[in-house]
């Protein structure tokens, strides 16, 4: 593994427990050499799932130093039993490390309904505490995925008062993928020294540019979660909101994020297409979030995507009900840079059919002009394919 892929005082492992059906890797740790400045942001699901309930309230703490994190079980819907579970594999975790146990969070995601085989992580979790090393972070990010096609990881690297720093991050999701805490699991590590109140400032911004920017399915999963571990073992000065250094991580939180968050869309699951849904010329950012999401939310447009038709009238449609103010004599359609619709009408045959040729890339933009404002936003959506109906029909099985 390149050292590009290291951060100072973080180690990872990843084996195969026996919790996936495929015999596959299916549990991993991330270990800090200190407890860590942490910051969480987590499903905005009512129906919450017993590794959320466990460290939401651990990471509100504002240290962590270890993360447990399996596939295959999501431990959801699973009672009084299934939190109780949840402490013992992270308890696990906690003694085999000799840490305190609120210093360990845990998270899973897989089936729900069904309790974890606790006898799988006393097996597993020495082994990976004797496994860990700086340079498995591939490893663990092979391990999280369930429905996925790869795995996905991403770092980036800065510099604050003359020390160099790293970001590594990982995620995975491919299907219960809607915004508002997209659906899937994300941790972010760090060598930099970041102030409590900053971490989870710039988290939650980057996550609200990125994750909650993104739609495959308008599932909203119950196992949500993502984490920031910043351990300052790089030496930096301790990066804090209004300064130049915290402008730099934002930039750099930001960008891994929303790279992580197309990487997702990219996987999603029988997914062909990558599409930025952009809209501008709203009355406010608010007005253009929402005729986003919702062009980026719809069946119909999405299988249009799948079937490469420049069925505009199902995106201005889908303008009209997303509850931003429109006025669709002004409204102006483009599929990559040919328009579409002019004024609220279509722009002939003709330019239809090379909005077909672009709609034919694996990644396009498709843009709407309200012309009503300076209010811009946008989303990213895939196309709704056959697969992703036998990807989900047999998931179980």
């Amino acid at each position: 593994m390149s050292n590009e892929l290291k951060v100072t005082g973080f180690r990872f492992a990843a084996t195969a427990a026996g919790l996936k059906k495929s015999g596959k890797p299916d549990m991993a740790l991330i270990v800090s050499a200190v407890p860590a400045v942490a910051a969480g942001v987590f499903t905005t699901n009512k129906v919450v799932a017993a590794p959320v309930l466990l460290s939401q309230p651990r990471i509100a703490a504002g240290r962590c130093q270890a993360i447990l994190v399996n596939a295959g079980n999501a431990n959801a819907c699973t009672g009084a039993p299934g939190l109780a579970d949840a402490r013992q594999c992270g308890d696990l975790a906690a003694i085999a490390l000799g840490i305190a146990p609120e210093l360990v969070a845990v998270s899973s995601t897989g089936v729900i309904g069904h309790r974890l085989d606790v006898s799988k992580f006393v097996t597993a979790v020495p082994r990976l505490v004797a496994a860990l090393d700086d340079d498995q972070i591939e490893a663990v990010a092979a391990a999280i995925m369930t429905t996925d096609a790869f795995p996905k990881m991403v770092a980036a690297y800065g510099c604050a008062g003359g020390r160099d720093y790293t970001l590594l991050a990982v995620a995975k999701g491919a299907g219960m993928i809607h915004p508002n805490m997209a659906t899937m699991l994300a941790f972010v590590v760090t060598d930099a020294d970041l102030s409590p109140e900053f971490a989870d400032q710039v988290l939650r911004r980057a996550v609200d540019r990125s994750f909650n920017r993104i739609t495959v399915d308008r599932d909203t999963s119950t196992n949500d979660m993502v984490l920031l571990l910043a351990n300052g073992q790089a030496q930096t000065p301790c990066i804090v909101g209004d300064s130049e250094a915290g402008e730099e991580f934002g930039r750099l939180l930001d960008e891994i994020l929303l790279d992580l968050a197309k990487m997702i869309v990219r996987d999603g699951e029988g997914a062909t297409k990558l599409v930025r849904i952009l809209v501008r010329g709203a009355l406010s950012d608010a007005d253009a979030r929402l005729a986003a999401m919702s062009v980026a939310t719809s069946s119909l447009v999405k299988t249009a995507l799948f079937g490469e038709d420049a069925n505009w009238g199902r995106i201005i449609a889908a303008v009209g009900y997303s509850g931003a103010e429109v006025n669709p004599d002004l409204v102006d359609i483009f599929a990559g840079d040919v328009m579409l619709v002019q004024s609220g009408l279509g722009t002939g045959p003709e330019l239809e059919a090379v909005a077909t040729d672009v709609m034919r890339q694996p990644e396009f933009t498709l843009t709407v002009d309200l012309h009503l404002g300076s209010g811009t936003s946008d989303y990213y959506t895939s196309d709704l394919t056959y697969d992703y109906i036998k990807i989900n029909a047999d998931y179980r099985s």
